[in-house]
Order: structure tokens, then C-alpha cells, then sequence
């Protein structure tokens, strides 16, 4: 694939997804991954945490080591300091993230860089989608992250124009695939998924009710039901011609990507077809696991469009 260089005096444009884990983000990025002046780099806060080998996966989406991937290589020496190592960068990176940029955090950030960690965290961040830009040859940086403070960090950041998706899933969906550990991805019950799932809902929310000229709210379960328009509509939002969505009714041809983290689905290439369902968890999502979710998701599950019935045996209002 051939990236279109960004130009001298255009900005860079940040295409943030943002929600809770297992959301379907993973998928979605690597779609646009394919669109040329694309280029997805994954779950990008914890790139400094998995290559020192303080996370939970030290490989990058093309399957070398994030040290040996031939653009994170260039990319982690950014703003390290002279005479330092990597893993005293990496230690300095997370005790900054850690207490600047968590979800926590998110309406502080929106308020401004307030604090020496957070400042110098804003600085780094600037210099490492810019870093990203030129070694991918990019105009459009996809960032699944997923943590909010990360995400309202963006409109901080000089020469960075960032977009924002709000992707939220049926939190029942969600807590069935947290039930069962991922290759590297560990598993949470019914009660701390679906907290999180709100935590995380209602911080980006703020983030999108800040700048709703530049945000977009998305349901997966749009997404699986009509893959090409939802693309569109990504494209549309950061200002991109439609015609260059690569996806085929619902198949889409994946290449190697250069992801950090994610689902690791992410290693997958070729043809890759878009089921149009998501409901396995009726039948795997015991009741009691489904009556958590429901008494701890019930006011943002409608107001998102999901609906709980008496006993949420059919998962239908």
C-alpha cells in the first residue's frame, strides 16, 4: 500500500476511537489501515509499557518485537533522554500516564494542561504522532486506544486535528467476551466489565459532547450491519473521499499492520468477512452474569439503544 505524504502546512488529523475494551475497534482500524494516507498504530499508549516488557505483549501487528518493528524502532527513541535506556524512557512514560491521563482524568484534561506531568506528556505525545506521520507517510493517524484521557489529550496538541468516535457494544456482548481470556488478554467478571464499561462510556462522552463538530457516536452493532456505509461515515468525519473505502459489500482484503496491542485478531491478513450478528452471548451469558450487567449498565444501555427485558432472558425490551 501507498501512503500520500502529508504535506508541509497541512495538520495532522488523529481518528480516535474511544469506548470500552472488546468494542470492536481493532477491526475498524485495521479497515481504514487500508485506505492510502492511513495508518493505524493500535492501542499507541501502551507502546512504551509493552516494549520495555511491562505489558502484557511485546509484539507488534506485522509479528516482530516492537524494539525490532522497523517503525516503533524509530519511533520509541522519540523524546527519550541522552544517556537514558529504553526502559528508563518506558518507567518515566507510564509514572506520566499513570498520573495525567487515565480515565479518571479525562474532564481535567478537557479543561486544560494543568501540571507539569501532563504538559510534559502533551509534549511528547505531539512529537510521537508527528514522528508517525513521516515514518508512515500518513495524513490520518487511527489511535484505538480506548482510554479517555489519552483521547481529550488530543485538542492540546500543536498541529494535530483530532476526530473522535464514541464506539460503544452491548455491554451484555462485552462481558460474555471478557469472560473467557484472549491468547495475552486476561479475563474480568460480569460486575468489573460492566463497570468499566460505564466509567469508560461516560468519559467519552464528555470528550464528544465537548467537540460534536468533529465526533461521532457509533454503535458495533451498526457497524456489523452495514460495514461499507459505517466506513463512509468515518470517512466523511475526518474529512476523506468515501471512494477510497476499501470495503467490499462485507469482505475486506487485511494486510500486515503495525499495531500495538489490541485484539489479537489484529495478526490476521487476507479476505476477511464482516458477519452481520453479534448475539452469541444469548447463548453463552448466564442469567445471573446478564442481571449484573443489566442493574450495573441500565441507564447508558438506553440511552445507547439497548434495551433489558423483565428477566433478560431474550435480552429484548
Amino acid at each position: 500500500m501507498t501512503n500520500t505524504p502529508l504535506g508541509n502546512d497541512a495538520p495532522l488529523k488523529v481518528l480516535c476511537i474511544t469506548g470500552w475494551c472488546r468494542n470492536g475497534s481493532t477491526i475498524i482500524g485495521n479497515i481504514l489501515n487500508e485506505i492510502p494516507g492511513f495508518f493505524h498504530v493500535g492501542e499507541l499508549h501502551f507502546l512504551w509499557k509493552n516494549a520495555a516488557g511491562r505489558g502484557v505483549n511485546e509484539d507488534c501487528g506485522c509479528g516482530r518485537k516492537l524494539v525490532d518493528c522497523p517503525v516503533w524502532s524509530m519511533i520509541l527513541p522519540v523524546g527519550q533522554p541522552a544517556g537514558s535506556t529504553l526502559a528508563e524512557h518506558a518507567d518515566a512514560v507510564i509514572r506520566r500516564q499513570l498520573g495525567s491521563v487515565r480515565t479518571r482524568h479525562t474532564w481535567r484534561v478537557l479543561r486544560g494542561l494543568r501540571g507539569e506531568q501532563v504538559r510534559a506528556h502533551a509534549a511528547l505525545m505531539t512529537e510521537v504522532y508527528q514522528a508517525i506521520a513521516k515514518r508512515g507517510e500518513a495524513r490520518v493517524i487511527v489511535d484505538t486506544t480506548k482510554i479517555p484521557g489519552e483521547a481529550a489529550l488530543l485538542a492540546h496538541l500543536d498541529g494535530i486535528t483530532p476526530y473522535y468516535v464514541h464506539l460503544v457494544r452491548d455491554p451484555r456482548a462485552v462481558a460474555q467476551s471478557w469472560s473467557t481470556p484472549k491468547e495475552y488478554v486476561y479475563a474480568l467478571g460480569p460486575g468489573k466489565s460492566t463497570g468499566y464499561w460505564t466509567g469508560f462510556n461516560l468519559a467519552s462522552h464528555a470528550i464528544t459532547r465537548r467537540y460534536p463538530e468533529r465526533s461521532m457516536f457509533l454503535r458495533y452493532e451498526e457497524f456489523i450491519a452495514d460495514p461499507a456505509g459505517t466506513i463512509d461515515r468515518l470517512l466523511r468525519l475526518c474529512e476523506t473521499d468515501p471512494a477510497a473505502n476499501p470495503v467490499d459489500d462485507r469482505t475486506v482484503e487485511l494486510h500486515t499492520n503495525h499495531t500495538v496491542t489490541g485484539n489479537p485478531d489484529r495478526f490476521r491478513t487476507g479476505a476477511t468477512v464482516i458477519r452481520p450478528t453479534d448475539d452469541s452471548w444469548r447463548a453463552k451469558l448466564p442469567k445471573s452474569a446478564r442481571r449484573i450487567v443489566a442493574a450495573l449498565s441500565w441507564p447508558l444501555a438506553r440511552r445507547y439503544g439497548y434495551r433489558f427485558g423483565t428477566t433478560d432472558s431474550d435480552g429484548r425490551g
